[in-house]
């Protein structure tokens, strides 16, 4: 007899249905291995499938593990926000604070509700920002189409995935295009034979960005809604102008008909530049897997 599951999917950072990233999660995994994981990740085909288990410590809400259609990933921010908005929704938090135990570590989400209803998660990124030197932008135009001249400034920024930041004009991003073959080739170079990376192309306006997110060798073309890299770019944003803090609004995913809006800001800390990262989500489907 076949096992179920019972899954749930969300739009994730936005408040109106067919916006945001969709996102499934299955709300109890357990019995479930780390191949059919990754195959159910596939068959969902979305940005990240997302498979709550219970806790290693107690004190904790859960585990939870994140998959791309392809390779399973230790941080991500629309699957972090849309995994405590359903479980927020189920009373599963705790004086409205989650905590997941993830991949790249603790991922601590507060849940704010008006009157009752739920209005935003916002969770603090699992580790401090870190920043290497990323390829130049003769390398990474191709990767999304442009030319060299197109792209200002690179960067390798990090609050629990590596994310290569490209700054580029607003003009540049509606004409950007990926190139799958183009990223193999650079990370084949640059990380070796199975190396990945993600590409995010944005443009600043003061405290409004916008961006697009591409990442075809984790299985995503084009990401509606990334909130690891938005988180990121934050955190690189407040080392580059000096602040001790900041505050942004990011839009994304205008272009690909999935129109998003997150919300991120960055500190100083004693143990460096610690990023915040918030949004709302839509409960869109309910459904059984059987296996």
């Amino acid at each position: 007899m076949a096992k179920s599951y019972e899954f749930v999917t969300l739009d994730v950072f936005t408040d109106r249905r067919f916006g945001g990233n969709p996102l499934a999660v299955i709300a109890d995994a357990r019995g479930l291995d780390t191949a059919t994981m990754q195959a159910l990740a596939g068959e969902f085909n979305l940005s990240e499938t997302t498979f709550v288990l219970p806790p290693d410590d107690p004190r904790h809400t859960a585990k939870v593990r994140i998959f791309t259609p392809s390779a399973e990933i230790g941080f991500a921010g629309h699957p972090n926000i849309g995994t405590a908005w359903m479980l927020a929704a189920q009373g599963r938090d705790t004086h409205g604070r989650l905590t997941f135990e993830g991949g790249s570590g603790l991922v601590e989400i507060d849940v704010e509700r008006d009157r009752g209803e739920l209005r935003m998660c916002r969770l603090m990124t699992p580790k401090a920002l870190s920043l290497s030197a990323a390829p130049d932008a003769a390398d990474l135009a191709p990767c999304a189409g442009l030319d060299a001249v197109d792209i200002r400034q690179t960067d390798v920024a990090s609050v629990g995935l590596d994310c290569v930041c490209a700054e580029v004009a607003v003009e540049v991003l509606a004409r950007a295009a990926p190139d799958a073959s183009a990223f193999r080739a650079v990370a084949d170079r640059w990380l070796g034979p199975q190396g990945r990376f993600m590409l995010c192309l944005y443009a600043r306006d003061g405290n409004q960005l916008r961006s697009r997110v591409f990442g075809p060798l984790y299985g995503v073309t084009e990401d509606p809604a990334c909130g690891s890299a938005t988180a990121a770019l934050a955190g690189l944003l407040l080392e580059r102008d000096g602040a001790s803090n900041n505050q942004l609004v990011m839009q994304m995913g205008e272009e690909i008909g999935r129109p998003s809006v997150l919300h991120t800001g960055a500190q100083r800390g004693d143990d460096g530049v610690r990023v915040w990262l918030a949004g709302q989500c839509v409960e869109m489907t309910r459904g059984t897997v059987f296996l």
